[in-house]
C-alpha cells in the first residue's frame, strides 16, 4: 500500500499541453485567412519596437500590417507603432513574463485580422519565458543586440532552439562593443543548425533589406497555399 494518499499534479506539463492546444487552434484561424502571425522575442532594450517601426515603413504600401503590443503595463510602444502606420491593439499582460496562445487568440480578436495580410506580436520583453510557449505563430524571431554579448546562446538556449531566424541588431555599435560574431554563429547554430541569422541595424537600415525579403517570402509563401 502507498504511503501517500494524495495525487501529485504536474501543472507546467499540463498548461503547456492546454497551450498547445489553443496555439493550434490560433494556426486554424490564421491559415484559414492566410494571415501570417509573427511572433517577435528580444530582451527590453534590444529593438524590438524600433524594429517594427522601420519594417512598417518599409513594407506598409505593399502589406496590410497589424501589431500586437505585449507588455506588462502602458501603451508607449502602441502609440509608436501606430504613428508609423500600423493597426494596433496593446496587450497587457498583467505580470505575466510571456504571452501564451489564449492571450494571443484574444488579442487578434481585439484586433480584427479580417483586413490583414501579417500580424507581429511584439512579446514580452525577455529571453527566457516566451521561448516555452507556443503562440501559434507562422515563424518565431528574435532580436539579440550587440551590446547584450555573443555568450547569450550559452545562457538562454531554448530561445536560439526555437527560433527560425536571429536577428543581430544594433550593428551600428559594433565597433564599441567586444561581441564575437564568429562564435555567436557557432553557439547558434550548435544549438539549431537551421536557424538564420541577419545582421541588422534599425537605425542604419544595415541588412533590412534581407530581413524584409525573409519576411515577404513568409507572407507570398502562405498567399500561395
Amino acid at each position: 500500500m502507498s504511503n501517500r494518499d494524495f495525487e501529485i499534479l504536474e501543472t507546467k506539463e499540463r498548461v503547456l499541453a492546454d497551450n498547445d492546444k489553443e496555439a493550434q487552434r490560433v494556426r486554424d484561424i490564421l491559415n484559414e485567412k492566410k494571415i501570417v502571425l509573427i511572433n517577435l522575442m528580444a530582451s527590453p532594450g534590444a529593438g524590438k519596437t524600433t524594429t517594427l517601426v522601420r519594417l512598417i515603413s518599409d513594407l506598409k504600401d505593399r502589406y496590410r500590417i497589424g501589431v500586437m503590443e505585449a507588455d506588462v503595463d502602458s501603451d508607449v510602444d502602441a502609440r509608436t507603432v501606430m504613428a508609423a502606420g500600423a493597426k494596433v491593439i496593446q496587450l497587457h499582460t498583467g505580470g505575466s513574463c510571456h504571452m501564451d496562445a489564449d492571450m494571443t487568440r484574444r488579442g487578434l480578436e481585439g484586433l480584427g485580422v479580417d483586413d490583414l495580410d501579417i500580424v507581429f506580436l511584439e512579446n514580452v520583453g525577455n529571453l527566457v519565458c516566451p521561448a516555452e510557449f507556443d503562440v501559434g505563430a507562422d515563424k518565431r524571431i528574435m532580436i539579440l543586440s550587440i551590446p547584450e554579448g555573443d555568450d547569450k546562446p550559452l545562457k538562454y538556449p531554448l530561445m536560439f532552439t526555437v527560433s527560425d531566424l536571429c536577428m543581430v541588431g544594433k550593428m551600428d555599435t559594433a565597433p564599441a562593443f567586444d561581441f564575437d560574431m564568429d562564435a555567436f554563429c557557432r553557439r547558434v547554430h550548435e544549438l539549431n543548425p537551421a536557424e538564420e541569422i541577419l545582421q541588422v541595424s534599425a537605425r542604419t537600415g544595415e541588412g533590412f533589406d534581407k530581413l524584409e525579403d525573409w519576411i515577404v517570402s513568409v507572407i507570398e509563401t502562405k498567399k500561395a497555399k
